[in-house]
């Protein structure tokens, strides 16, 4: 049970720069009264807006701060649960969000979020909408139960009947049923995945099997066609090279023939020189008999002697000369024989270059079928580790089908949990036991204000009326003044159901101006009954325009503006 002592609150709203109290326990039923504006409703936004951080009317949280002093809005409230004392200190300018447990903070490291959900899941155990339906019912502001939506008015029910743990964890089963789902859309993935690598492998063991030895046996005779080529080659350059041995052999014969040569025409220029000279000598000794120069005879003697010694030099040098005839001649021919030897032995050397050229290829084409032997041969010597790789895969794929298949079963199991957790599941079940007694003390509380009607609410949470009058009517239907006491004997009833399930029964209730608007004389009475007579186990505060009520309430607060402060007077 919530058990509300104290609030207090400065620079809040119209409230001064000192503390208002107000002591929720002194007395059983309490009127505040004061003019339109003194305060009077203050009490109701400083409660929401220290526990919920939310103010009861709709006023921007800006607006909360007292215009004068423009600074330290604060609100504290004092209240107990399960024998422990709690503090609550919420202001603005500067921002404060404090919980005290028996005088020491709690969880000062957390973030305000943090300690607002243990405030209202941990301690109070209720939230703002809720916290409205059972403690306080208010003026025009305020949404009485009746003109909430479905929704809305199934969060309030689920919070009384302490059922809403069941959507938190339907909440949570819908994430585990998320996570699972995609850990099945992986494990499918992971599945495939070793299906496909153990068709690889099956194939390539099949290949290693079925083509390595054909692969070696082909590789085999291509090293054995290409050996016979190399060994054919090898035979011809063996040909080629002694031919090569011969033709130089046979070169040297004919080596210094070119040399020779260029010597024996450089003697013949110069014999042919000697015979020009010669001839043309004789010519002038045997044309000439007086000097051609000097006009002198030339002696006979003497002309006839040149004569004769031109002849016989030209007869010499004319054998000479036929004989260096025939030499040049012969060395010619050996100098032809010399370069048809030379062109023949660059033609062999080119072959041998040649045959050189495709046993090299040959050769490099051997080591590499030799190395895909070795590679095959390797591979066929290790079918045994590739037996093994494909055995890892099949248990690999198994141990993925078996946790596969858990996860599916885990799916059916969250499936089933999350169908009794939906809304028509156990919650519908736990609401259908609860229907009968919420309906009878809505029923009771109508009849102590003398309104005889038969009001129910539904599995859906919508309302039947019937009454002697009419078979059906809805709440819409009422006057102001009946529509208030269906949601005063609401109020109620939530408060009794609260007080069986104690998830938020509070001493504390709070009506803002019920008296002020809708309730005539009659039913004013008759409230008061209930409020002094059955509803014994509250703290009731009642706020009213009306000041002809002061001997109804065992005490009356007034409030009233001085210096254009509210104060409690």
């Amino acid at each position: 049970m919530i058990n509300f002592k104290k609030i207090r609150y400065k620079n809040f709203l119209s409230t001064g720069n000192h503390f208002t109290e107000i002591d929720f326990q002194q007395h059983h039923t309490n009127l505040i009264i004061g003019t339109n504006g003194a305060g009077k409703s203050t009490m109701l936004d400083a409660l929401t807006f220290g526990l919920f951080n939310k103010p009861f009317r709709k006023i921007n949280k800006p607006q909360l701060v007292n215009t004068t002093n423009e600074r330290e809005c604060v609100v504290e409230i004092e209240f107990t649960v399960n024998s422990r004392d709690y503090l609550v200190r919420r202001g603005i300018k500067p921002n404060v969000f404090d919980i005290e447990v028996n005088g020491k903070p709690l969880h000062k490291e957390a973030d305000d979020r943090a300690n607002q959900r243990i405030l209202e899941e941990s301690i109070l155990k209720v939230n703002y909408k809720s916290f409205t339906q059972i403690v306080i019912l208010g003026s025009s502001t305020f949404v009485p139960f009746m003109q909430l939506t479905t929704a809305n008015r199934r969060e309030v029910i689920e919070d009384l009947l302490d059922i809403r743990i069941f959507s938190a964890m339907n909440n949570l089963i819908k994430d585990h049923i998320r996570t699972k789902k995609e850990q099945i859309k992986s494990l499918t993935l992971k599945k495939d995945t070793v299906k496909d690598k153990m068709k690889m492998q099956q194939d390539f063991i099949e290949e290693l099997e079925n083509r390595g030895n054909a692969n070696i046996d082909a590789n085999n005779k291509k090293i054995d066609k290409l050996d016979g080529e190399v060994t054919h080659y090898m035979k011809q350059n063996s040909i080629l090279e002694k031919s090569i041995e011969r033709q130089t052999k046979d070169q040297e014969n004919f080596i210094g023939a070119t040399e020779k040569l260029s010597k024996l025409n450089n003697l013949r220029g110069k014999i042919s020189q000697k015979v020009s000279t010669i001839t043309k000598e004789h010519k002038f000794f045997t044309e000439n008999t007086v000097c051609p120069t000097c006009r002198q005879d030339i002696e006979e003697e003497f002309r006839v002697n040149r004569i004769s010694d031109a002849q016989n030099t030209a007869k010499e040098l004319k054998e000479g000369f036929d004989e260096l005839e025939s030499t040049i001649k012969f060395e010619q021919q050996r100098e032809r024989q010399f370069n048809s030897l030379t062109k023949e032995i660059t033609k062999l050397t080119h072959g041998i270059s040649q045959n050189n050229t495709r046993i090299s290829l040959n050769q490099r084409q051997i080591r590499d079928l030799e190395h895909e032997i070795q590679t095959i041969t390797s591979n066929l010597q290790n079918r045994n580790t590739e037996h093994e790789k494909l055995e890892e895969f099949r248990e690999n794929l198994q141990k993925t089908i078996e946790y596969l298949s858990d996860k599916k079963q885990e799916i059916v199991h969250y499936d089933f949990a999350y169908s009794l957790l939906r809304d028509d599941g156990v919650k519908t079940k736990i609401i259908k036991k609860y229907l009968p007694f919420i309906n009878q003390q809505v029923n009771r509380y109508l009849q102590m204000m003398d309104f005889y009607i038969n009001f129910k609410l539904d599995e859906e949470f919508g309302e039947t009326v019937e009454s002697p009058i009419h078979e059906h009517f809805s709440y819409s239907s009422f006057s102001e003044g009946e529509k208030m006491r269906i949601d005063l004997a609401l109020l109620f009833t939530w408060r009794e159901v609260a007080r069986l399930k104690n998830s938020v029964n509070t001493n504390l209730l709070i009506m803002d101006e019920v008296f002020d608007s809708s309730l005539d004389g009659f039913g004013t009475e008759e409230f008061l009954k209930i409020i002094r007579y059955v509803i014994k186990d509250a703290n009731i505060f009642v706020i009213s325009h009306k000041s002809d009520l002061h001997d109804k309430f065992e005490s009356v607060l007034k409030f009233d503006k001085i210096k254009g402060f509210s104060c409690m007077v």
